[in-house]
């Protein structure tokens, strides 16, 4: 007979979410996600699949893409969770340079896998700065939409990684060497 005591255990977890602490006391079972919208509100990470299929849970974890219903929430404590609110400013609500990418690049219609997406990218920007096309592409393959077609994703993703390497080389061009 398998031993289930615990499983309904309530806990005190912390968690560190967009740069702010905040205490919640879950069942240890509890999924990130559903920790995220309901006990924090913070309602723009979807929930698609629950399954770790589809991708619309997407965050960060560590800075790495995590599917966030596969993920109980008391494992994601002492690690530094980012949700797609972390994108815009939080002070203007000014949208993030990947955020206006897809926007002018119609990267999203309904928008549901959007935020999903949005946080993929940021991670495997933020590993791979220097990403190509053909990698890109590769990666967005893992979450699921039915409207984009991808070609777009891809090409929001591939416009900010551009401007985010012009970016880099005009500011290495303007400081001085010592």
């Amino acid at each position: 007979m398998n031993d289930t005591s615990g499983l309904d255990e309530i806990q005190l977890i912390t968690l560190d979410v967009n740069g702010t602490s905040h205490e919640v006391i879950a069942p240890a079972r509890r999924t990130l996600v559903d920790v995220l919208r309901h006990d924090l509100r913070l309602t723009g990470t979807h929930v698609g699949c629950e399954h770790g299929i589809c991708g619309a849970c997407t965050v960060l974890v560590d800075g790495m893409p995590a599917r966030a219903c596969l993920m109980f929430a008391a494992q994601a404590e002492g690690a530094r969770i980012a949700t797609v609110e972390s994108l815009a400013d939080p002070g203007t609500g000014e949208l993030s340079d990947l955020q206006r990418a897809f926007t002018e690049h119609h990267g999203l219609q309904c928008g549901f896998c959007t935020p999903g997406f949005l946080m993929l990218a940021e991670g495997f920007l933020a590993e791979r700065p220097e990403a190509t096309r053909a990698e890109i592409r590769e990666v967005v393959a893992a979450n699921l939409c039915r409207c984009t077609g991808y070609q777009t994703v891809v090409e929001a993703i591939d416009a900010c990684a551009t401007a985010r390497r012009d970016r880099r080389t005009a500011d290495t061009k303007e400081t001085p060497c010592n």
